[in-house]
């Protein structure tokens, strides 16, 4: 497999950001702003409207809003469809509408109500920090496109254009970037967010090239040709023509390269390296096992229930999971117990009104002061294994300390499961071996691990560069993880957004990781990836990706170690 093409923008006139979709592209610049109208508002009279008209009138458009969402989840999958559908559930939250009405009630018109009762949540959420604070583009676009149903406008959002062009943003709501169509939109180029942000992660579900907290991108004229390098995190306003489709052209011949890559996972000197998908339905379990994946390396159980009120009985889980488990009765599918609360509120689980829910009672920890919620999920899950004859492992989510590990460990074996936990809290890190005393696996989820390594709140702009896996102290303990695998002679994988990037694969499999899960997407650039390079190449790139200062400086190394 040949290297990705050299970082084409390094002249000093290029706006640089966080590269989280490799890829290089060069089209018209579509810069969308995604406003309502200044006129639209103006010509509305509120005034006309009393309390209970206009309360009326703001159901009618949040409901308007959420079956929006509704329709484009329903079309979705993954990432996209999770993302729509708490939209959905935000735009028709009820603290939402009370909050409205206590303004209208005050004296404000329906307008000012609306925007007063948003911006009261978005300084609750804003204060949260952590993933909660992610819900803060979710609310300000909700409220756009209320405002645009209330003065008679189409909703506002990403208008497709007839021909390709790189999009350009301060900020991108999950449900704009969900519906995206990548044969017109080439790239993305956002002047906020971080790597794992809502819009780096669909980016990576649709192979769409990205670049994230770029300063200046508001800045870039609309229709001035721009060239966008995903790897170097780069993007040029009218650079030279031909030096930039030349670019393109040797990316597009190294994608097109990647189609022929059919598996199994494995270096160039047949290190054997299990490549695994990300799902999080039936579906989406179908369409990847249609792919050259070995298994699932990650079902995320919460999506099949975030428009639950209810919890779902152990027989109704079962068939849930049996749909996910089936498709691959030959392979074997990693189960993640409920990573229910922070930015996945789900009904009948999520504890309400606390005050940090990213530090809070969210994942296992669920099950601390309802112990039944784990118990009947375990029972589903055992059922769905039973029927399916899939080989079927299980972790838990947000574990911090062996007991916990072991206490989870006895309750999945006792179901004749495979036991393991994820790495997502630094002290699971540091402690993997004696975790692995305990369980059979080890998963690390690079997003969690990043920001509460970093103490930095993912769609921080000014802190992209902190929520970066390539950040030096974030591989130290995914080193340190995989260490602690390779010592006890058990397997230690990544299912976070960091097993999508091609180049830090190498990084993580010459740590000593043995199993990367991804998006269907990534699956093929990832395998070929790897097929081009040997084992001792992999362990001189994790050496020196560890060596590195910083993310960029890691990145940098690690290209010239791969020959890019």
């Amino acid at each position: 497999m040949s290297a990705s093409p050299p970082a084409a923008t390094a002249r000093t006139s290029a706006l640089h950001g966080t590269p989280v979709v490799p890829g290089v592209a060069y089209a018209p610049a579509l810069v969308v702003r995604g406003e309502v109208s200044a006129e639209a508002i103006a010509r509305f009279d509120g005034s006309a409207y009393d309390e209970e008209r206009a309360l009326a009138a703001y159901d009618e458009a949040a409901e308007a809003v959420a079956e929006g969402f509704a329709r484009r989840a329903d079309k979705a999958s993954d990432a996209a469809a999770e993302v729509l559908t708490a939209s959905a559930g935000l735009a028709r939250d009820k603290g939402l509408r009370s909050a409205v009405r206590k303004h209208l009630r005050s004296g404000d018109d329906v307008l000012a109500a609306v925007h007063a009762g948003v911006e009261q949540f978005v300084q609750v959420f804003s204060s949260m920090g952590g993933l909660m604070a992610e819900r803060v583009t979710d609310l300000r676009d909700i409220e756009r496109r209320v405002v645009a149903h209330l003065v008679g406008e189409p909703e506002p959002g990403v208008q497709m254009p007839e021909e390709p062009a790189v999009l350009v943003a301060e900020d991108l709501a999950p449900s704009d970037t969900a519906t995206l169509d990548p044969a017109v939109i080439v790239a993305l180029v956002t002047e906020r967010g971080g790597p794992t942000s809502h819009t780096a992660i669909i980016a990576r579900q649709l192979a769409i090239p990205c670049v994230v907290g770029t300063a200046g991108a508001m800045s870039l004229t609309a229709g001035a040709p721009v060239l966008v390098d995903g790897v170097a995190g780069t993007v040029e306003s009218s650079p030279d023509p031909d030096t930039a489709r030349k670019l393109v052209e040797a990316d597009r011949a190294e994608r097109e390269a990647l189609v022929s890559w059919g598996g199994p996972g494995e270096t160039a000197d047949g290190t054997r390296v299990k490549i695994l998908a990300n799902v999080a339905d039936g579906e989406s379990a179908r369409g990847a096992a249609s792919g050259p994946v070995e298994g699932v390396g990650l079902f995320r159980t919460e999506l099949c229930f975030l428009n639950r009120s209810d919890e779902p009985s152990s027989e109704e889980q079962a068939s849930i999971y049996g749909e996910v488990l089936a498709p691959f009765s030959e392979r074997y599918v990693v189960v993640r117990t409920l990573d229910a609360g922070s930015d996945k509120p789900v009904a009948f689980a999520t504890h309400e009104g606390e005050e940090n829910p990213a530090l809070g009672v969210r994942g296992l920890r669920l099950s601390f002061g309802n112990p039944d919620l784990l118990v009947r999920q375990l029972d589903g899950i055992a059922a769905a294994a039973r029927t399916t004859g899939t080989e079927t492992w299980v972790m838990a989510p947000m574990v911090a300390t062996v007991a916990e590990a072991s206490e989870f460990a006895s309750a999945v074996r006792a179901r004749g499961l495979k036991p393991g936990v994820m790495v997502e809290v630094p002290s699971a890190a540091l402690l993997a071996h004696r975790m692995l005393e305990v369980v059979d696996f080890l998963s690390i989820g690079t997003n969690d691990l990043t920001q509460y390594t970093m103490a930095a709140d993912r769609m921080a702009t000014d802190l992209a560069h902190l929520t970066d896996a390539w950040q030096p102290a974030v591989l130290q303990l995914i080193a340190i993880t995989a260490e602690a695998g390779r010592q006890s002679g058990k397997p230690v994988g990544v299912c976070g957004e960091a097993a999508a990037d091609p180049l830090l694969a190498c990084v993580l499999v010459g740590m000593g990781i043995t199993s990367l899960s991804m998006a269907s997407a990534a699956v093929r650039p990832v395998g070929a990836r790897l097929a081009g390079v040997s084992m001792d190449t992999c362990e001189d790139a994790a050496e020196a990706a560890l060596s590195a200062s910083d993310p960029m400086a890691a990145r940098d190394a690690v290209r010239r170690v791969l020959g890019g």
